[in-house]
């Protein structure tokens, strides 16, 4: 097992990255990781215009793999997500979804106590979760803010201890960085932030040489999620239907028409999130239809 700390890390996924770390799949890895707000937010007197948004969505990285290539499929397996004794959630002015109907900046500390996030009275069970986790991409850099095919903030909330996450990889060595843990979060991510921690994540790091889907995956005990980051959701909503309507057409040697009905049965169309400048979407096909096999 090998550690990385948080002292390494990036703010922008680069074709060209320079490696922090080089391992050799497989490989357990710790990944101590910052807040999606770097640390600045300690009390909540801390408020969105007042941070550095140079230092927003620091991710931990870029780890070189040996052997991993442009072509192959980087499979990160997570084992666990540690967490602190607090967390916090902001939102302001022209920020996440109904940003132009509120003036004012806002932040709330989160106490996590007995496996429960505590808002106020409330008390949410936690569902510790990576928001960021990518790779370097194949031509544009992408700060880690945003999510497209080679990962990055997507936000998915099933990204979570127990998961498999299939990333696409486009440059030698991969570069993994991750990131922008959240103890809490609900699909939208809606206000601009969850709550927000830092954490220490183990992930089992392999390759699947030679295959690749166009789009990072998530796998769990119950099925498949595609994970699809475009500037609009409508945008997203439609390419990861059609890379479901794929799916199926592949795995099940159906034609497109078979497949697109069958999709309309078993296939769920949700949002991870919509407050990044990618907007994400995802499919969820069921183990049940398709089986165990995603490559």
């Amino acid at each position: 097992m090998k550690a990385i700390s948080s002292d390494h890390h990036v703010y922008e996924f680069k074709p060209k990255m320079a490696p922090a770390m080089t391992v050799e799949a497989p490989e357990t890895v710790v990944f101590e990781t910052l807040d999606a707000m770097g640390g600045q937010v300690q009390t909540e007197e801390d408020k969105l215009f007042d941070l550095d948004f140079a230092k927003i969505n620091p991710a931990t990285g870029p780890i070189l793999i040996k052997g991993a290539q442009p072509g192959d499929t980087l499979v990160v397996q997570v084992q666990g997500i540690e967490l602190p004794e607090q967390g916090a959630i902001v939102t302001g002015k022209d920020m996440g979804v109904l940003g132009k109907e509120i003036e004012s900046y806002a932040t709330k500390i989160l106490p996590i106590e007995n496996g429960h996030v505590c808002f106020d009275d409330l008390k949410l069970p936690v569902s510790p979760m990576i928001g960021v986790i990518g790779v370097a991409p194949e031509k544009e850099s992408h700060p880690t803010g945003t999510a497209h095919r080679h990962g990055g903030n997507m936000d998915t909330k099933e990204i979570k201890e127990g998961s498999i996450v299939y990333l696409p990889i486009y440059q030698q060595g991969a570069m993994l960085a991750m990131g922008d843990v959240h103890a809490v979060m609900g699909d939208g991510e809606v206000c601009v932030s969850a709550c927000e921690v830092p954490s220490l994540i183990t992930v089992e790091i392999d390759v699947i040489k030679g295959q690749q889907k166009k789009w990072p995956m998530v796998e769990n005990d119950e099925g498949f999620y595609i994970l699809v980051s475009l500037p609009s959701i409508e945008e997203a909503l439609l390419e990861a239907t059609r890379e479901a309507v794929a799916f199926l057409s592949d795995v099940l040697e159906l034609s497109f028409e078979e497949a697109y009905m069958l999709a309309s049965l078993v296939v769920d169309i949700r949002i991870s999130q919509l407050v990044d400048p990618n907007k994400t979407a995802k499919v969820f096909i069921p183990k049940e239809h398709v089986g165990d096999g995603v490559f």
